[in-house]
């Protein structure tokens, strides 16, 4: 199992394949709903996994209906779990009380549901080309008590569009040799560029904040 994970991270899907065969469906669809579905497991690739894998597909060793339908159902189912334990588990435990205190002060928690209620469908989108956030996205969704039938189709709408647009821009893209052959190169620039918003936002929150006249 631990060879696998490192092979997992690796994205040599060569070996993969040629240990488990069209097993590899079943891997890279529970490593998408992992990814998306357990908070405690953001660090599983996504975007380049799922370019990779059209990249694979382009070499013929995977249909790419049968990757996109399994990856994006992946996708939701995995979200939907993530959503429902923070609606579940997650808030009950930040409204659990020590010594007559919850955890995280009411008012934060309104702040929380204002701002999903403002932002919650474009969030639920961007999030998934943003690693890391979009396996919180929908875990604090659930916490901010979105309107579940809200949560659902948006989630469904960025899901068609995130798995659509990573797997088949590898199988598009496939029959270039230079993508063949730099892998590894190619699944750093799709980690770069999914990163860039959120840096954006951090550099501009950090001006921001020296701009600002000090009290």
């Amino acid at each position: 199992m631990i060879e696998l994970f490192k092979h997992i991270i690796h994205l040599d899907f060569e070996w993969i394949f040629a240990q488990y065969g069209t097993m590899i469906y079943v891997i890279l669809f529970l490593v998408i709903f992992i990814e998306t579905g357990l908070v405690v497991m953001p660090f599983l690739p996504g975007d380049s996994l799922l370019f990779t894998a059209g990249l694979f597909a382009r070499a013929g060793h995977l249909n790419i209906a049968v990757l996109f339908f399994l990856l994006f159902a992946a996708a939701v189912l995995g979200d939907n779990t993530n959503y429902l334990i923070g609606r579940k588990l997650g808030l009950g435990v930040l409204k659990f009380k020590i010594r007559g205190k919850t955890l995280v002060k009411q008012k934060y928690l309104d702040k929380t549901n204002e701002f999903y209620d403002k932002h919650g469908p474009k969030t639920i989108i961007m999030a998934r080309f943003v690693p890391i956030v979009r396996t919180f996205a929908p875990f604090v969704a659930g916490i901010a008590e979105m309107k579940y039938r809200k949560f659902l189709s948006f989630d469904i709408l960025g899901g068609f569009i995130w798995i659509g647009s990573m797997t088949f821009a590898g199988y598009f893209l496939g029959y270039i040799p230079w993508f063949k052959e730099n892998i590894e190169k190619v699944a750093l620039g799709i980690i770069f560029i999914s990163i860039t918003p959120m840096l954006y936002q951090l550099i501009k929150g950090y001006l921001n904040k020296r701009k600002s006249p000090k009290p």
